[in-house]
């Protein structure tokens, strides 16, 4: 019995040890993964050589903020500085009194940009994450030539299509209505791609399996496949609302009524309509607006980005 006793304490302590090295594997793994959820000490040589990166490119950001706030006699400054040695409110006082002053009002931008923002992000997400579904699990006649013509319509530069693109919106009608900021924007290649790269890490046996107890594609798509792609929808999500909130064009080349276009072409047209010193200062509160939703949204979803550049390259 004594012996049993002795040979039972043995084991446990070889698991108890085995314990240890697969927690300690695990803690390394933890520092050296692409999106670690806790500080490891192996990460410390990332973050020296990431730091010095870090700072480089957050002088922008850094300026963005600086610039909105500045006195006008600072913002014509040379050499220019990024600091400003006395922050203003003045900037912002000077477009918000200007914008007041207008036929139609501030607000109605802003709705018109939040309301467009949302359908494009809508449409987007739908229409891309079917057409990944089609490219990732269907096969159909054509599949590899119509993804290699999603993948060229990637490099394809927005102003080079620009005549056509109208030619085509006038033909649909929807031109000079606040379809036109939408239609232009839902085809978005690159998501397409990243949500199919995400898709082709989901097990085909799945969806087999699926398909054995008699699930349908569309049943597939919407309850297995979608909730394991959140990271890619977060991303695509990401960027469909950068192309909607940041774009002038839609609003330049295919609405006449100044009632429907968005904010970021009321901003330009303030800036350019006024005198070129005070324009500086609205122009830089302005590019601040426009600038910080895009900031708050990557914060709060930039681990889903991290996830999905890390699977995105991953076959």
């Amino acid at each position: 019995m004594r012996d049993l006793k002795r040979d039972l304490s043995e084991t446990e302590k070889i698991v108890m040890k085995l314990r240890r090295k697969r927690q300690n594997r695990k803690s390394k793994f933890q520092g050296t993964k692409i999106n670690p959820s806790r500080l490891h000490k192996s990460q410390i040589k990332f973050f020296i050589l990431v730091l010095p990166m870090l700072i480089v490119t957050s002088l922008p950001l850094i300026f963005i903020f600086s610039h909105a706030f500045k006195p006008l006699d600072q913002l014509y400054a040379y050499p220019p500085k990024i600091f400003a040695s006395r922050l203003t409110l003045d900037n912002f006082q000077n477009l918000f009194t200007l914008a007041s002053q207008t036929g139609v009002p501030f607000s109605r931008y802003l709705f018109n940009s939040l309301l467009v923002s949302a359908l494009v992000i809508g449409f987007t997400l739908i229409l891309g994450s079917l057409a990944a579904f089609a490219f990732s699990f269907l096969n159909f006649k054509g599949k590899k030539t119509l993804f290699l013509i999603n993948q060229i319509a990637i490099i394809i530069v927005p102003v080079a299509i620009a005549v056509p693109r109208f030619i085509v919106m006038n033909a649909l009608g929807v031109t000079n209505t606040l379809f036109a900021h939408v239609v232009p924007l839902i085809a978005m290649p690159v998501g397409v791609f990243l949500m199919k790269q995400f898709m082709d890490q989901v097990p085909i046996e799945l969806y087999e399996a699926s398909k054995i107890d008699g699930a349908t594609n569309f049943q597939i798509y919407l309850k297995i496949v979608m909730p394991l792609i959140k990271p890619a929808l977060a991303t695509v999500m990401i960027l469909s609302f950068q192309n909607a909130w940041n774009n002038v064009q839609t609003s330049n080349l295919y609405v006449n009524d100044e009632a429907i276009k968005t904010l970021p072409y009321y901003f330009q047209a303030l800036t350019i309509g006024t005198n070129a010193i005070a324009a500086q200062g609205m122009a830089a509160a302005a590019s601040l607006i426009i600038f910080v939703p895009n900031v708050v949204l990557f914060i709060v979803l930039q681990n889903s980005v991290m996830n999905t550049m890390a699977h995105s390259g991953i076959k």
